[in-house]
């Protein structure tokens, strides 16, 4: 039983080093797996509306801004996750 127990737990972790997962977490997109990095930048959840976004944003970036120490590419990136959670959102006039 202790062999089998221990070849189990060689698979999962063997599975976790070749998809980077655990074998139980679900799949996620490309698209989905960025989405969830721009929330977590911009420090919103999934459920922000436009208005927080742009205020999360705006937040940001006053920290990040090569003005203030930051670096150009903070803030394209910021900018980057800003854009991506507006577009996904229903109404999408901005």
């Amino acid at each position: 039983m202790g062999k089998f127990i221990v070849i189990i737990g060689a698979v999962i972790l063997l599975y976790y080093f070749i998809f980077k997962r655990w074998p139980w977490q679900p799949k996620t997109s490309v698209r989905d797996q960025a989405m969830a990095n721009a929330r977590e930048l911009l420090g919103v959840s999934r459920f922000a509306t436009r208005n927080e976004i742009i205020a999360a944003h705006k937040r940001l970036v006053a920290v990040v801004h090569p003005d203030r120490g930051g670096s150009g590419a903070k803030v394209h990136e910021a900018n980057a996750a800003r854009d991506l959670l507006l577009d996904q959102l229903p109404d999408n006039t901005h």
